[in-house]
């Protein structure tokens, strides 16, 4: 998959979720902790993701194991405001291709004023 469909179908997803927080009362511009969440093959790769995350302090990454499957949850505490957030999912997309793993995107509780 390309680069620029894996921005594009991100982008997508990504608003139908601030749809959802907004349904939900969402001030956008509070921050909150975001889990970006990718699938992984094996632990190997698993682990690469994660430590890339880490190492740069791109997110607080941690390797999951889930009904034999291999994730990597990645939480980072942010706003969810349209720009910052296609933004951030967007590079997360990224890293998913540069490392041959799958992207779920991102989730977060809606917070409130």
């Amino acid at each position: 998959m390309s680069v620029v469909k894996i921005l594009m179908d991100g982008a997508a997803a990504d608003t139908d979720v601030l749809r959802t927080l907004d349904r939900h009362g969402d001030d956008f511009s509070i921050p909150r902790d975001v889990d970006f969440k990718f699938r992984a093959d094996t632990k190997e790769k698993a682990e690469i993701v994660a430590g890339f995350l880490n190492d740069h302090n791109f997110a607080v990454a941690v390797v999951q194991l889930s009904n034999g499957e291999h994730s990597v949850n990645a939480a980072l505490y942010m706003s969810v405001q349209q720009n910052l957030i296609l933004s951030v999912s967007g590079f997360m997309g990224c890293v998913a291709q540069l490392f041959g793993v799958g992207y779920d995107g991102w989730g977060c509780a809606p917070q409130k004023r």
